[in-house]
C-alpha cells in the first residue's frame, strides 16, 4: 500500500509552499501594514490642505495593491535572473533621460511640469506626480550591478573586437576605457544630475554606486581616481553656488551653515510679524518639532492618533514619519522599525552569500538593500537630529506617504525575491545532489511515519 502524508493546513504554514526568502517577504508586508496606518493617522494636516484622510488612505491601499502585483510579477513570472540583466543595461538611458527632462525642462508628450515647485524633483504623468530621484535609485543599482558584473565577467566585446581591429584606437580595449565608458561616466552623469535637485539624494545614489564598484571587485585605485574627479567636480561646484543666493545655491549654503544656534540668533534679531521672522521659524520648526515628538513619545508612546505635532509639522508624513511613529508608538515601535530594516540588511547578506558565482545577482541584491537600508537610517538619523547629520529631506521607505517612492520600494523588494527564490532552488538541486551514497534507517522515525499513517486510516474508515 502507498504511503500517505496528510498535513492540516493552517496559518502557520500559509508560506510553506513559497520558495524565496520568507524573512524579507514578511519585512516587506509588515512595512505595508505599517505604512497603512501611519499615513491614516499622520495626514491629517495634509486632509486639511484639501480633500480627507479617507481619501488619503485610500490612494495608499492602490499604491500597496500595486505594489504588491509588482512583487507577485517579479516572484511568479520573471524566474531568471537573466532577465533583469537584459534590462538592466538600459538602466542609465532610462535615468539620464528623466534626469535630463526634469532638470532642464525639456518639452515632451508624455512628462508635464508641475505649475510651482520648491526643488526639481517631480514630473506629472496624467494626474500621478513621479518622484524621479526614486526611479533613479532603482534603476542605477540595476544598471551598476550589470555594468559591473560585465565588466569583470569581459562581456564587453564590442570595444575589444574594435581595438583589435583597428590598432590606432587600441586604447578603448583597456580596462581604463571600459570602466571610465560602462562605469564612471554614467556615475558621474548621475550624480551631477541628481545634485542639482537634491543634494541628499546625490550623496545616497553616489556612496550606494561606489560601494558597488567595491564589492564588485574594480580595483580600488581606479575608484580613488574617479573620487577625486568627483571631489574637484563638488569643489567646484560649491564654490560656483557660493556666489549666488537663488536656486540650489541658497539650499547648499543652508544646509552648510544651518544650525539651531544661528536660527535662533536670527529668530531673535528680527522684528515679530516680518517675512524675516517667519522664516527663521520655519527652519526650526520641523527639526524642533520632530525632536519634541520623539521627546514625548516616551517608551511606549501616545499610542494610535494620539500625536500633536502632526498638527505643526508640515512633511512629517513624508520627511519625519520616523519621528511620528515614536511619538505614538513609542521607544518600543523606534525600535521595530529599526529591527525590521536590520533584519533585511542580514537577509540580504545571506542571498549574496548564496548566490555563488553569479555577480550580478550579488550586485543586484546588495545594491538594492545597501539603498533602501541606507536611506531609511539617513531618514532616522536626519529625526532624531544625530550630530554631523544635515537636516535633509529623505523618505522612510516602504512607510512615508508618497506613490512613486513606494511602488519603486515595491519593484526592489520584488526583484530581491525573485532572485532569493532562483537562490533557494539552486541550493535546493545542490543538497539533492550531495546526499549520502548510503542511506541509514531510522527505526524511530520509521515508527512514528506508521503511526501516523494508522492514524490517517481510522479517520477515513470514520473510526
Amino acid at each position: 500500500m502507498a504511503r500517505t502524508a496528510r498535513k492540516k493546513k493552517s496559518i502557520w504554514n500559509l508560506t510553506e509552499g513559497f520558495k524565496g526568502d520568507k524573512i524579507i517577504l514578511m519585512v516587506a508586508l509588515l512595512l505595508m501594514l505599517i505604512s497603512i496606518i501611519a499615513v491614516f493617522s499622520s495626514t491629517t494636516l495634509l486632509a486639511n490642505q484639501g480633500g480627507d484622510r479617507v481619501s488619503i488612505v485610500r490612494d495608499q491601499l492602490v499604491a500597496v495593491a500595486i505594489g504588491l502585483g509588482i512583487m507577485a510579477f517579479c516572484y511568479f513570472v520573471i524566474k531568471k535572473t537573466g532577465v533583469y540583466r537584459f534590462f538592466s543595461q538600459f538602466g542609465f538611458l532610462v535615468a539620464f533621460a528623466l534626469l535630463a527632462i526634469l532638470m532642464f525642462h525639456i518639452k515632451n508628450p508624455i512628462f508635464k511640469f508641475p505649475q510651482k515647485a520648491v526643488a526639481h524633483r517631480i514630473l506629472l504623468l496624467g494626474g500621478m506626480q513621479i518622484h524621479v530621484f526614486e526611479i533613479v535609485k532603482v534603476v542605477m543599482v540595476m544598471y551598476i550591478a550589470w555594468a559591473v558584473s560585465s565588466f569583470k565577467e569581459k562581456r564587453f566585446t564590442f570595444f575589444t573586437k574594435f581595438a583589435e581591429q583597428n590598432p590606432s584606437f587600441s586604447f578603448v580595449g583597456t580596462d581604463w576605457f571600459l570602466e571610465t565608458f560602462y562605469i564612471f561616466i554614467p556615475m558621474a552623469a548621475t550624480t551631477g544630475l541628481v545634485i542639482m535637485g537634491s543634494n541628499s539624494a546625490a550623496i545616497l545614489i553616489a556612496g550606494v554606486m561606489l560601494l558597488l564598484c567595491i564589492l564588485g571587485g574594480i580595483k580600488f585605485k581606479h575608484i580613488l581616481v574617479y573620487l577625486a574627479v568627483l571631489v574637484v567636480g563638488a569643489g567646484l561646484l560649491v564654490t560656483a553656488l557660493a556666489f549666488t543666493d537663488k536656486g540650489r545655491g541658497a539650499t547648499l549654503k543652508s544646509r552648510i551653515h544651518n544650525s539651531d544656534e544661528a536660527n535662533l540668533e536670527q529668530l531673535y534679531e528680527t522684528r515679530p510679524g516680518t517675512t524675516a521672522f517667519y522664516k527663521a521659524m520655519d527652519k526650526l520648526k520641523q527639526p524642533i518639532s520632530a525632536e519634541y515628538a520623539i521627546k514625548e513619545g516616551g517608551i511606549f508612546g501616545k499610542f494610535i492618533g494620539g500625536s500633536t505635532q502632526k498638527y505643526v509639522t508640515a512633511a512629517i508624513y513624508e520627511d519625519y514619519m520616523y519621528s511620528f511613529i515614536v511619538e505614538e508608538t513609542g521607544l518600543v515601535g523606534g525600535l521595530l522599525i529599526i529591527m525590521l530594516y536590520l533584519s533585511l540588511l542580514a537577509r540580504g547578506v545571506m542571498i549574496v552569500k548564496d548566490c555563488g558565482d553569479n555577480l550580478f545577482a550579488k550586485l543586484s541584491v546588495a545594491g538594492l538593500i545597501l539603498m533602501i537600508c541606507s536611506q531609511a537610517m539617513l531618514h532616522m538619523a536626519v529625526n532624531v537630529h544625530l550630530p554631523l547629520v544635515p537636516q535633509t529631506g529623505q523618505t522612510l521607505p516602504m512607510i512615508s506617504h508618497g506613490s512613486s517612492a513606494f511602488i519603486m520600494f515595491c519593484l526592489a523588494f520584488g526583484i530581491i525575491l525573485s532572485i532569493s527564490r532562483n537562490v533557494w532552488v539552486k541550493m535546493q538541486k545542490r543538497e539533492a545532489d550531495a546526499a549520502p551514497i548510503i542511506e541509514h534507517s531510522d527505526p524511530v522515525q520509521a515508527g512514528l511515519d506508521d503511526l501516523e499513517q494508522l492514524e490517517t486510516l481510522n479517520e477515513d474508515n470514520g473510526e
